[in-house]
């Protein structure tokens, strides 16, 4: 069983943040929880990123998803900013994340010591960028990218899909890269799959792979390994 809320986390970029939080059901011991900060696809604060969240939780995390795209009036220069920061490395988004870690952190069920991040498409990218601050004990991007090298990166688990086009070579630079600066990982490519292969995305194949050879779905059999290698990885390094 998990118990879930949704938040409001002091940011420091200013005012709150929106967030949503899931976590197990307090041990009989008392003894706090590993804990996760979750970033969202590109299609933000849905259903089936809470749906994620939960999974999670039921496996002993504490999962907290900040709302990178709650900030601002206009919603489209939200995400387009994040993106951006995304991308290049500096922005207000890496300062709200900061935020949602340093609150986690502070919550009596989470252990402070044992925090990952776990990212899907953008968020993926941001999980990426998240292991070189030296702040995580391991991150786990699926399908994101972020620009190399990660010199100072924690343990990375990553997963992406061999159809999808936009990642095609990046997987083998990033193996290199954390190979070259002795970072434990795990990074695998699933040739049947595509991009957003893990999770069941409404509208993802006519919003995006309409656009760009990316071949957005969901493919069962490596969205299930995918996440046992995951969670065999974060029992490993958190």
């Amino acid at each position: 069983m998990t118990v879930e809320s949704d938040v409001s986390i002091p940011s420091l970029n200013g005012g709150q943040l929106p967030g949503f939080l899931v976590r197990p059901e307090d041990s009989a011991d008392g003894s706090p929880h590993p804990a996760l900060i979750m970033i969202y696809e590109v299609f933000g604060m849905n259903a089936e990123m809470r749906r994620m969240a939960r999974e999670y939780a039921a496996e002993g995390y504490t999962v907290l998803i900040p709302d990178l795209f709650a900030r601002g009036k206009v919603r489209a220069l939200c995400v387009a900013s994040t993106m951006a920061t995304m991308a290049t490395g500096r922005g207000a988004a890496l300062g709200d994340l900061e935020s949602a870690r340093r609150w986690l952190t502070g919550q009596p069920t989470v252990d402070a010591d044992r925090v990952g991040a776990i990212g899907f498409c953008m968020g993926g990218g941001f999980a990426l960028l998240l292991a070189d601050t030296g702040l995580y004990k391991v991150v786990a991007p699926f399908y994101g990218r972020a620009p190399l090298p990660l010199p100072r990166a924690c343990p990375v688990v990553a997963s992406f899909g061999g159809r999808d086009a936009g990642m095609t070579g990046y997987p083998d630079k990033l193996a290199t890269d954390l190979a070259s600066h002795g970072v434990p990982h795990d990074v695998k490519t699933y040739p049947e799959a595509g991009h957003s292969f893990a999770t069941h995305t409404e509208g993802i194949k006519g919003t995006i792979a309409g656009r760009m050879p990316i071949h957005a779905e969901y493919h069962e059999p490596s969205a299930i390994d995918a996440k046992a290698r995951v969670l065999t990885f974060f029992c490993e390094h958190l």
